[in-house]
């Protein structure tokens, strides 16, 4: 098959790979549609020492089932696999496990090929209206669908219901429909970069501004960088609630003064559930979560280029999803 490979830093090669060979219990996925991720940026440029090449980046995907009783089944892939038997997996917080694995990190190859293995727990079937790369948006869709659910948990009933999304990827602006879905209507998203604000300026789900001096009850950080989170402290209200998804640098920014003064909450949110997973598909399957027509498609073989426009900053769309069965563009 072919597949995207990860060769070291800022090198990605379209090459002839083994072919995706599933163990027991595990399903044969025809990939469709498989989204470019943060985690796979920071892979590309050597930033993530979870992922040595040579390796199979990608997790974000949906695709159809080869083989077996359910040959042709359209799925999106939670792309989570954990032990299920732990302290964490046994309540219900899987995503906490200390044995669990997710593809494009090893020993698991990812996504970014013509077929993935997948077990089949972690498979949640896709009714024929909704697109595969909708579908491909469920794990993205997930990880701020739980950061919301959480923050959401964290804040007293008794203060507004307005939030703030630091960040207009896709983490960001699928935690603004996640706000939207439970309810909050009042949502900012505060995005920098200029293309990518204009692009989201047309969504009414949400306002995106440059920048803000209002502050919030709860306040997302969907970028992680130290510079994020000095805003995030500045711009919680007290009493407030940070839940911090972004991984972009591992220290610096945080107002541990003013937190603890004020009594900030601060949640770290790592990725989701399994209820959180089959929920958010539920919702996407609903339509609850908007058009989720914030995409561009480019082929699979086209990776490459994707990765230089996503690292210099011209893409507007909040999310590219690459098409495996897609000839190259000339």
């Amino acid at each position: 098959m072919k597949a995207i490979v990860y060769q070291g830093v800022e090198r990605l090669v379209y090459e002839d790979v083994p072919d995706a060979s599933p163990d027991i219990g595990e399903e044969l996925i025809r990939v469709e549609a498989v989204g470019i991720c943060g985690s796979d940026m920071h892979a590309y440029l050597g930033h993530d020492a979870r992922r040595p090449a040579p390796l199979i980046l990608g997790h974000e995907a949906a695709g159809t089932i080869v083989g077996g009783p359910r040959d042709g089944v359209r799925v999106t892939i939670n792309p989570l696999v954990t032990c299920g038997v732990c302290p964490a997996c046994r309540t219900g917080r899987e995503n906490l496990c200390i044995d669990r694995q997710i593809i494009s990190m090893p020993p698991r190859e990812g996504a970014f090929a013509q077929y993935v293995a997948m077990p089949d727990a972690n498979l949640v079937e896709v009714p024929d209206h909704v697109t595969f790369q909708q579908a491909a948006l469920a794990e993205p869709l997930a990880v701020s669908w739980h950061a919301v659910r959480l923050g959401l948990e964290a804040l007293d009933p008794a203060m507004g219901r307005q939030a703030l999304v630091i960040g207009g990827g896709a983490i960001g602006v699928a935690a603004a429909l996640a706000l939207n879905a439970a309810g909050i209507e009042d949502v900012v998203i505060v995005e920098p970069n200029a293309p990518r604000r204009l692009y989201l300026q047309r969504f009414d789900a949400f306002k995106t501004v440059e920048t803000t001096a209002d502050t919030y009850p709860l306040v997302i950080d969907a970028v992680g960088y130290s510079a994020t989170r000095a805003a995030a402290s500045r711009l919680v209200q007290p009493g407030g609630v940070i839940a911090h998804v972004g991984l972009g640098e591992d220290s610096g920014g945080l107002d541990i003064r003013r937190m603890t003064l004020q009594e900030i909450t601060f949640i770290g949110t790592y990725t989701y559930t399994a209820e959180d997973f089959r929920k958010t598909a539920q919702a996407i399957f609903d339509g609850r979560l908007g058009a989720l027509d914030w995409v561009e498609e480019r082929a699979l073989p086209d990776a490459a280029d994707a990765f230089r426009d996503l690292q210099s900053g011209v893409v507007a769309a909040p999310k590219i999803i690459l098409a495996p069965w897609v000839q190259a563009r000339q």
